[in-house]
């Protein structure tokens, strides 16, 4: 059964590998431009007129700006006009907007909207070598057992941008490392797996200084498995450009979580 397990954390570290290095993944972002910094609509080295208008984004783009390097498509097709954009929710790749090959994904958090660049001739993605990761042990995988809360709740923390943003937390995350009992505060995502992050005794020396953490959907008694060998970077150990949410409080363990993803070669 180990070596079972063993051979799974293998194609899922490949799996890894090449979902970042892929040609919009995570190493391809060269920008974050929030629009409330460009309040005449022009993003860098971005055509067009990018402004928030309430609930979306109102993109213009003029006959100038459709002969710069080839112009903007929208959904495929060469645009000029105007048109409303909500966020893209699903991956980069199949961002509405490009130029060239690059990818212009519309997002907002907390109500300010931006656009990020994704560009497959990105710097860091030329440069990549993998990511250096501790194989397998299974020490490192332990029961555990999920208690949402009653309520939502909501913490403000630091994002790797400088910024304070809220961090939506659905319940406590309960598991036993070494003998003793731990705790993570975790989110609930769509699909009712759990996401965590956390930091370690190893943080910010034998790897990178805060990571993420994603137990699948806890069963109708909240048991779940915490999988530290599938601790994952977070996106800005890829990007400057992300926004990563720091640790709330109490997610920083005192033990060292030799496990995992632990940071680029």
């Amino acid at each position: 059964m180990t070596t079972d397990a063993s051979d799974d954390w293998k194609r899922w570290h490949e799996h890894r590998t090449e979902a970042v290095s892929a040609p919009h993944g995570p190493l391809s972002l060269t920008g974050t431009h929030w629009l409330e910094d460009y309040p005449e609509g022009r993003l860098p080295d971005i055509p067009g007129r990018w402004t928030a208008a309430g609930d979306a984004v109102v993109l213009a783009v003029g006959e100038t700006d459709a002969l710069t390097d080839g112009g903007l498509t929208v959904d495929g097709k060469l645009f000029t006009g105007e048109i409303r954009l909500g966020a893209d929710s699903g991956p980069a790749a199949a961002s509405r907007v490009a130029h060239g090959g690059r990818r212009l994904v519309v997002l907002v958090r907390e109500g300010i909207w931006g656009v990020r660049d994704f560009d497959p001739e990105a710097p860091a993605r030329a440069a990549f070598q993998g990511i250096e990761a501790t194989a397998y042990d299974a020490r490192w995988s332990v029961p555990g057992r999920f208690t949402p809360y009653g309520e939502d709740r909501t913490v403000r923390v630091e994002n790797a941008d400088g910024r304070a943003r809220g961090l939506g937390l659905g319940g406590e995350l309960a598991f036993s490392l070494d003998g003793q009992d731990r705790t993570l505060q975790v989110s609930v995502q769509g699909d009712g797996s759990l996401w965590a992050v956390f930091a370690d005794a190893t943080s910010g020396g034998s790897s990178y200084r805060f990571r993420f953490l994603h137990p699948s959907a806890p069963d109708a008694e909240g048991r779940t498995t915490v999988d530290f060998n599938r601790t994952q970077l977070p996106p800005c150990a890829f990007a400057d450009h992300f926004i990563c949410p720091f640790p709330p409080p109490g997610n920083t363990l005192d033990t060292a979580v030799a496990a995992g993803e632990r940071h680029l070669i």
